[in-house]
């Protein structure tokens, strides 16, 4: 749309519109924050399992070309942030899925009564070492595989 002031042909201002936004590519994927939090802390168990996913070491990851897998318990793994990061390695005691929590054998603290208890740490602060591997797990790390 061209205006011109005072009859004036030389200086004309012309107004364009700004090209249409591209859609996203999947319309079902949002990036709400609200409703992924929802989502996260309503899902069901095994949808849990797959978020409470943990990387694998540098070892592991060359082995067997698969970047992280759900954690398990008697998983050997190591902590990498935190409190607890660079002690040595320990196993997975317990999977909290509840509260996206792991227990690990070495990571302990006293009580005021004296008693030790198990400190929770997010799978995403640990790296498994060790994956203890039964037939369904092979089968679930070989299809990873496959499909890098």
């Amino acid at each position: 749309m061209d205006k011109k002031r005072n009859g004036d042909s030389s200086s004309s201002v012309a107004i364009t519109e700004a090209p249409a936004a591209k859609m996203k590519f999947n319309p079902f994927v949002t990036s709400d924050w609200s409703k992924n939090h929802k989502r996260q802390f309503n899902a069901f168990s095994h949808i849990r399992r797959k978020i409470m996913s943990s990387p694998l070491s540098k070892e592991l990851r060359q082995k067997y070309n698969v970047r992280s897998m759900p954690i398990r318990k008697d998983d050997e793994v190591q902590v990498v942030q935190r409190h607890y990061k660079g002690q040595q390695v320990g196993n997975v005691v317990q999977v909290y899925r509840k509260n996206y929590v792991i227990y690990i054998e070495r990571a302990q603290r006293e009580k005021a009564t004296g008693t030790t208890v198990h400190v929770a740490i997010h799978p995403s602060k640990v790296v498994i070492t060790r994956l203890k591997l039964d037939k369904a797990h092979k089968k679930s790390l070989e299809w990873k595989a496959k499909s890098r």
